[in-house]
């Protein structure tokens, strides 16, 4: 059987990259960039003020120069003003405004008195040298610097880059339409009257919302139950619609479990079934005959959420053309023991260490059904199948929840 990492290498060999579209910058948010953003000119493109107080030059105040005379005020925003030649001459300057030719430092207002409806001033502090209160051209970047590269998943600071730089549109991937189907004759939607034998539906819409959060909302909800002419003809439709599908439920080995068989029927070829893991052990792939990957995880809703984490996500980014984010390593706060030989999934609290440290805290939910216990967790670590004892302590990959 696949490990973990086998299994999400060859999910990985299948997918082709969505194809790129140019995007408004005001819709980019959680959007992967598909090409760099670069300065278009010098960052800070001028010498910009970054104090209220007064434009001077740092030769005079060493000279001995403490009384000046305000020749003007300039605004940010404003064109720059050309400092006087005299010894004393300064202007008022405001933070953001360009730094008056010929002044080279900035006295800050709390550093000055000034005479009483004069235009005269007296330094009182200790007399700065060149560049104080400057953000010199292009001290952050050069123009033609690449800033943000392809890759990325746009934040807001992402998106204030490419607006300071002028790109009004960004090239990007296209989003994937997801097809989400539950399966089996015991699930009722969430209004619905509920009997004693039947539960409501959650892992279509606990998958959709993760989705979502994660940058993938164009998703659709669907509801199979366990007939076989149902599934074939809603399968067909799903599959031939949409860019990915994900089933949840009917991937086991029982014997009203038809999704394995149907969708091999259809052509859609299976990759693997099975993978050596708890929770998620089912855990089905495979591809359309037109390149439409389907995910068939396990009803659990556990199980579910869990495979949606592990492989869903990663896939998508990875077809995205996201850089790749390793999960980040943790410490276990107490000791794990876990004798099958199969990778752990474990639900973990997170916590900060005496040295504030992250620590992961086991806290397992009570089977794979009990989705209830997963309210209060950050997400889950990855222990491997050998060895079968983790002490506390032991640093292992840690996967948040969206």
């Amino acid at each position: 059987m696949l490990t973990p990492a086998e299994a999400e290498k060859l999910i990985r060999a299948q997918l082709s990259l969505y194809h790129r579209e140019d995007c408004p910058l005001a819709q980019a948010h959680g959007r992967v960039l598909r090409a760099d953003i670069r300065a278009d000119r010098d960052l800070p493109p001028f010498d910009r003020v970054t104090m209220d107080g007064y434009a001077l030059r740092a030769a005079n105040l060493a000279a001995g120069q403490r009384r000046f005379r305000v020749e003007s005020v300039q605004a940010a925003g404003m064109r720059p003003f050309k400092l006087g030649a005299a010894p004393d001459a300064c202007i008022e300057i405001a933070t953001g405004a360009v730094l008056p030719e010929g002044a080279d430092t900035v006295v800050p207002y709390e550093e000055t008195t000034r005479d009483s409806g004069a235009s005269h001033l007296t330094v009182t502090g200790q007399p700065p040298a060149a560049g104080q209160a400057l953000h010199r051209r292009g001290s952050d970047h050069r123009a033609g610097d690449v800033i943000v590269q392809a890759g990325r998943r746009l934040t807001g600071r992402e998106i204030a880059v490419a607006a300071a730089c002028g790109h009004s549109t960004l090239t990007v991937s296209q989003k994937p339409k997801i097809g989400v189907i539950a399966t089996g004759d015991e699930l009722v939607e969430v209004d619905a009257r509920v009997a004693a034998h039947q539960i409501r539906r959650s892992n279509d819409y606990a998958l959709c919302a993760a989705l979502a959060a994660a940058g993938y909302e164009n998703s659709s909800r669907f509801h199979l139950r366990d007939v076989r002419h149902e599934i074939e003809h809603m399968l067909w439709h799903i599959i031939a619609e949409f860019d990915v599908v994900l089933v949840t439920g009917g991937v086991s080995k029982g014997k009203f479990d038809y999704l394995p068989a149907e969708l091999e029927r259809q052509g859609v070829k299976k990759i693997f079934q099975g993978v050596a893991q708890r929770p998620g052990k089912p855990f089905w792939f495979g591809m359309s005959a037109r390149g439409t990957p389907v995910f068939a995880l396990p009803g659990n809703p556990v199980s579910a959420y869990t495979c949606l984490h592990r492989y869903v996500l990663p896939a998508l980014a990875h077809a995205s053309a996201a850089a790749p984010v390793a999960p980040r390593p943790v410490a276990l706060a107490a000791p794990v023991t876990f004798k099958p030989k199969l990778t752990y999934f474990l639900p973990v609290k997170l916590a900060a260490g005496p040295a504030a440290e992250s620590l992961a805290v086991p806290d397992p939910s009570n089977t794979s059904g009990d989705f209830t216990g997963l309210v209060a967790t950050d997400g889950f670590v990855e222990l491997p199948a050998d060895p079968t004892e983790f002490p506390a302590g032991s640093l292992v990959p840690f996967w948040r929840w969206v």
